[in-house]
C-alpha cells in the first residue's frame, strides 16, 4: 500500500514537473510591440490610436499551445491618437477615466485550437468592468539569438465600449454616433525569453 502511494506521488510530481518545464515565460518587449485601436468617427471615417505603455507575460508551451497562457496590462493614461486635445478627452471621465481606472487588463483562462489558428479565452477589464472575451491570435514565428528566444504574435478583437462603461456619445444630425460603440483592437507582439546572464 505504501509503495503504491509512493509510486503515485512520484508519478504525479513527474507529470507536474514535465508540464512546468514545457512552459517557458516570455516577457512582452514594448519597443517591438504595438497595442492599437480603430473607431468609426462621424460614421464616414476611421480614427486610429494606440497606447505607449503596456506590459505582459506569456507562458508558452511550444509542444501544446493550448497549455499556454497570457496576461497583459495597458496604462490608460498613455493613450496616443496624435492629437493632444483628443487624448486629454479620452483620459477624462467621459472615456477611460485614467485618473481612477489607470489600467486595462486581459488575463487568459484557457487557449483553444480553432481551425488553423488559436483563441485565448479570458477576462478583459476596463473602467473596473470585467467581461469575458475571445482573442483570436496567430503565432508569426519563433527564433533564438544571443539574448534568448523570441516569438511574434498577432491578435485582434472587437469590443463594444458601452459594455465597459465608456458611454460618452453624441449623435450627428443625419443619425449615428460621433464615435462608434464598436472598437477594433489590434496587437502585434514580440516577446522574449531571456537567457540567464
Amino acid at each position: 500500500m505504501r509503495f503504491n502511494r509512493f509510486f503515485v506521488a512520484v508519478f504525479s510530481l513527474g507529470i507536474f514537473a514535465a508540464t512546468g518545464f514545457a512552459q517557458e515565460k516570455y516577457e512582452i518587449d514594448p519597443s517591438h510591440s504595438n497595442v492599437t485601436f480603430t473607431v468609426r468617427h462621424m460614421v464616414v471615417a476611421k480614427v486610429s490610436g494606440g497606447f505607449k505603455e503596456f506590459s505582459g507575460a506569456i507562458l508558452y508551451d511550444e509542444k501544446d499551445i493550448t497549455k499556454s497562457s497570457v496576461n497583459v496590462t495597458i496604462k490608460t493614461a498613455s493613450i496616443n491618437t496624435q492629437n493632444e486635445r483628443r487624448d486629454n478627452h479620452l483620459r477624462s471621465e467621459d472615456f477611460f477615466n485614467a485618473a481612477k481606472d489607470s489600467v486595462i487588463t486581459f488575463v487568459s483562462k484557457k487557449v483553444e485550437k480553432r481551425g488553423e489558428g488559436f483563441v485565448a479565452v479570458g477576462d478583459l477589464t476596463m473602467r473596473g468592468v470585467t467581461k469575458p472575451v475571445e482573442l483570436p491570435f496567430t503565432i508569426l514565428g519563433k527564433i533564438e539569438d544571443a539574448r534568448g528566444k523570441r516569438i511574434g504574435i498577432e491578435a485582434a478583437l472587437t469590443v463594444d465600449r458601452f459594455d465597459y462603461g465608456v458611454k460618452w456619445d453624441r449623435t450627428i444630425e443625419s443619425g449615428g454616433l460621433v464615435v462608434s460603440k464598436e472598437v477594433n483592437i489590434n496587437l502585434t507582439v514580440e516577446a522574449i525569453s531571456r537567457k540567464p546572464q
